[in-house]
């Protein structure tokens, strides 16, 4: 998925600064430099639920899954 598709996906840049509280504005370079990925592993789990797993944490953070997010073990 794409930045913008992410973006999108959740509702768009104001839905979006506001789940990561963040500006707007902050948003609006995310869909041109990427989402920091500390931000991305804020909406991951909301991401894998909208995307019926298309979106998966497993595969978007391979070292990083279980230590984030131990239930899916």
């Amino acid at each position: 998925m794409t930045n913008i598709e992410i973006i999108e996906l959740l509702g768009g840049t104001s839905q979006v600064s506001r789940l990561c509280g963040v500006s707007a504005a902050a948003v609006c370079q995310w869909r041109k430099n990427g989402i920091p990925e500390d931000r991305l592993i804020l909406l991951a789990t909301q991401l894998e639920k909208l995307t019926n797993g298309k979106f998966s944490r497993k595969e978007k953070f391979p070292s990083k899954w279980k230590m984030i997010w131990g239930d899916l073990q």
